[in-house]
């Protein structure tokens, strides 16, 4: 991830017949699975908001899916979120 970068939003791609994740999609889930560290889950987000930490630069960012009333709760969105912001909604120090 770069410094300057604040938000992936991935999509799902209609492939013939079937429905695959797009590129940002993936790398999201490469992310929230082996690089970023994560930190908890949003109580009232049922497990669908969660927060990670970058190790490198110590960002705070945010997993959703925006378009929960697709199937599976859709795409996943990576964004940057402010400590503060962190603190009132995941209860964290």
């Amino acid at each position: 991830m770069t410094p300057d970068e604040n938000e992936i939003v991935g999509e799902w791609v209609l492939d013939g017949t079937t429905v695959r994740k797009d590129a940002a999609a993936e790398r999201i889930e490469d992310l929230t699975s082996g690089v970023l560290e994560k930190l908890a889950d949003s109580k009232e987000g049922g497990g669908w908001e969660t927060l990670y930490r970058d190790p490198t630069d110590g960002r705070l960012w945010e997993r959703t899916f925006p378009k929960s009333y697709m199937h599976g709760g859709g795409p996943p969105r990576l964004a940057v979120i402010t400590a503060d912001a962190a603190r009132r909604k995941y209860g964290i120090p």
